[in-house]
């Protein structure tokens, strides 16, 4: 992976803040941040509808090896697929207060052997474990995106140092 890659890329202490300029971009994004990822592992994804947050969870099952068609679990809440580890896809758009967040056994997923990925993550914000990886995605223009790689803990830190070194040297 290379910084040309990714067009714009600004990189601020301990933050990873990049311009997609499409779908398949966003996507390969989550599938060049996959290889870092290990079990117990947990992506808090928010952002407006139609920011690209499904298409970020499908390039990391993509990078992750995952095969099975990935949608968003809107309606069943939780899809989970078998890759070169577990992912747990979680979306929680249609929840709207605690004791929801926490009726469909979320602390499981969290605290698991696989990869955690939770769109609305905000609605969970007082649930989330010390060590996350918050991802932001914004709309710029159209198909034009702002995605922040932000992260919690030490874990993150030290991840995204990787990532960066890893995506912006040759």
């Amino acid at each position: 992976m290379l910084a040309e890659d990714f067009v714009s890329p600004i990189v601020a202490p301990n933050t990873i803040d990049l311009i997609s300029h499409g779908e398949a971009q966003t996507r390969r994004l989550g599938a060049r941040l996959a290889p870092f990822l290990r079990p117990g592992d947990v992506l808090a994804l928010s952002g407006e509808l139609g920011t690209g947050k499904t298409r970020w969870v499908q390039g990391v099952c993509q990078g992750l090896g995952v095969t099975a068609p990935v949608i968003s679990p809107t309606f069943t809440l939780v899809n989970e697929y078998n890759g070169q580890l577990p992912v747990y896809h979680i979306d929680l758009y249609r929840l709207h207060s605690a004791g929801e967040v926490l009726s469909f056994g979320l602390e499981d997923y969290l605290y698991g052997n696989g990869v955690t990925l939770i769109e609305w993550a905000e609605r969970a914000e007082h649930f989330l474990p010390p060590h996350y990886l918050a991802v932001e995605l914004f709309h710029l223009e159209e198909t034009k995106r702002r995605v922040v790689l932000r992260p919690h803990g030490e874990r993150f830190i030290n991840l995204l140092d990787e990532f960066k070194k890893a995506a912006f040297t040759r």
